[in-house]
């Protein structure tokens, strides 16, 4: 379709600015909801930020199957679609990912919308996820993750079934969180709005700016593989080209800087100690390596990929949810060894940083 639009810059360059404007929106939506599914599994206020997290996820689903029914968009050669299941790196990739946002105390996306926000501790745990994403991909990690690749089954890519049960059951989901988390209509709006931003990201690359003669890749709203392209283009901006990635982090950061400072929440925060320190360097090198390994992070796996009923988004978003819960078990064990209730009941936990 690119070409019937008659503009005068290759499809690469449009989609970078088509990146920027996604995600501008995603930085204001998320920076006003709190998006995150480190918060919606263990917060203080876990039903309100579960409500979120699952209608933009019924959202974004919903979105990319219509997409899908009317021949927009077809996932069949994509990775989250692959014929080889490379198992051992999903699960191993998801457990290190879901226990590094619970020592970053945050997720990727919610790490660089709150360093939009003025929280440097985010942003180093942001620089360092970036940083060794970019070694997992393609620098001194990338053979430990070609080696893991060999722990492969070969099965179907899709959800069984077909996509009608799995909607059904994403949106029953929706409305049952929904329900149990309180009325907050103005965040649930902006939740679905965020949500499909997903479909959008979809389209935009595999069908408005797809070009015959200049493929570009079919890619939607993720912050893995993008952190990387962002910290490279960075550092050799006059060496390397911008990417679809690099206009969308970028854009994130600046939508959550201007939705910050428009609704009077940007705070300059730091660091309280050396233990807070650890915690984010330790946590963004997890979620970098893990990020690369289960093939995204909570929104590349869990929101864009379950969007495609993907197997593989589905195991990836299992490991990393498991990742997150025995990781905050056992600093909750380390802390109160005479507890023994679910991680993140203990009346003496309050709001943690970065949340």
């Amino acid at each position: 379709m690119y070409e019937t639009l008659g503009l005068d810059f290759p499809p690469r360059a449009a989609s970078v600015g088509f990146a920027l404007i996604l995600g501008l929106a995603f930085g204001v939506l998320a920076e006003r909801t709190a998006f995150c599914l480190r918060r919606a599994l263990l917060g203080v206020d876990r039903p309100a930020a579960r409500a979120v997290w699952l209608t933009a996820l019924a959202t974004a689903v919903l979105g990319t199957q219509v997409a899908v029914a009317a021949g927009l968009v077809s996932f069949g050669d994509h990775r989250f679609h692959a014929d080889t299941l490379p198992l051992g790196l999903l699960v191993l990739g998801g457990l290190m990912f879901g226990a590094g946002m619970v020592l970053a105390r945050g997720c990727a996306s919610r790490l660089t919308v709150l360093a939009g926000g003025g929280n440097l501790r985010a942003l180093v745990g942001i620089v360092t996820f970036a940083l060794f994403a970019q070694a997992t991909l393609e620098g001194v990690l990338a053979p430990l993750r070609t080696g893991l690749a060999g722990l492969s089954v070969d099965v179907p890519s899709a959800l069984p079934l077909g996509p009608l049960p799995w909607v059904a059951i994403i949106l029953a989901a929706a409305i049952w969180a929904i329900l149990r988390g309180g009325r907050q209509p103005g965040r649930l709006v902006m939740a679905a709005a965020l949500g499909l931003l997903v479909p959008l990201g979809w389209v935009g690359t595999g069908y408005v700016l797809y070009d015959d003669f200049d493929p570009i890749a079919l890619e939607s709203v993720s912050f893995t593989a993008p952190a990387a392209d962002a910290l490279f283009w960075s550092a050799a901006a006059t060496a390397v080209p911008a990417s679809f990635g690099t206009g969308l982090v970028g854009g994130v950061a600046l939508g959550a800087l201007a939705a910050s400072l428009l609704f009077g929440s940007f705070r300059w925060q730091g660091f309280d100690g050396a233990a807070q320190t650890g915690g984010s360097l330790g946590g963004g090198a997890l979620m970098g390596v893990g990020g690369v390994f289960a093939g995204g992070c909570t929104v590349g796996a869990g929101l864009s990929g379950i969007a495609t009923l993907s197997l593989a988004a589905v195991i990836a978003l299992a490991a990393i949810i498991a990742g997150a819960t025995i990781t905050r078990a056992l600093q909750q064990r380390i802390s109160d060894p005479s507890s023994s209730g679910y991680a993140g009941s203990s009346t003496t936990q309050g709001r943690q940083p970065a949340e």
